[in-house]
């Protein structure tokens, strides 16, 4: 778990962005740009979970976490990678004194769906036409949650 100090912040953050990009590749949504993720690291709160095929980037702030996004390049997925960095993520959270994680995540995301309810995320709300859809239309979001009390032993 790792927040924005380190060695060499501009390439960390070119690095993320380069993954965000290959994770993100035909999404309506442009990826995040280097100076973006540079502004995020450096934010007070925001940590992230890496591997070399993609990371997890969340916020803390009181009791609460948010996952800010979650990118695993193509040839990586479906191999267990997203839910052990959704894993990492929740136990720094957890370590932060979260007591509880919250996401949006698009309504037809079945694969990203799937891998948060793996981890006990929850429905609770939704958000009409957060996200913008290929076709130039809009897509709901779907808010959910992870209490932690409920969810770590």
């Amino acid at each position: 778990m790792t927040g924005g100090a380190g060695p060499a912040p501009a390439r960390r953050a070119a690095r993320l962005a380069l993954i965000h990009a290959e994770a993100f590749a035909g999404a309506p949504d442009r990826p995040w740009s280097a100076a973006a993720f540079a502004d995020l690291l450096g934010q007070p709160g925001v940590f992230a979970a890496e591997a070399a095929d993609g990371f997890l980037l969340m916020r803390a702030v009181a009791d609460e976490a948010e996952i800010l996004t979650l990118a695993v390049r193509p040839g990586a997925r479906r191999a267990g990678l997203g839910a052990r960095l959704v894993g990492e993520g929740v136990a720094g959270a957890a370590a932060s004194g979260a007591a509880r994680v919250l996401l949006e995540v698009a309504e037809d995301n079945a694969a990203a769906r799937a891998l948060y309810a793996g981890a006990g995320f929850v429905e609770a709300g939704r958000r009409p036409g957060y996200y913008a859809a290929a076709d130039g239309g809009r897509r709901d979001a779907l808010l959910l949650v992870l209490n932690l009390a409920e969810a770590l032993p």
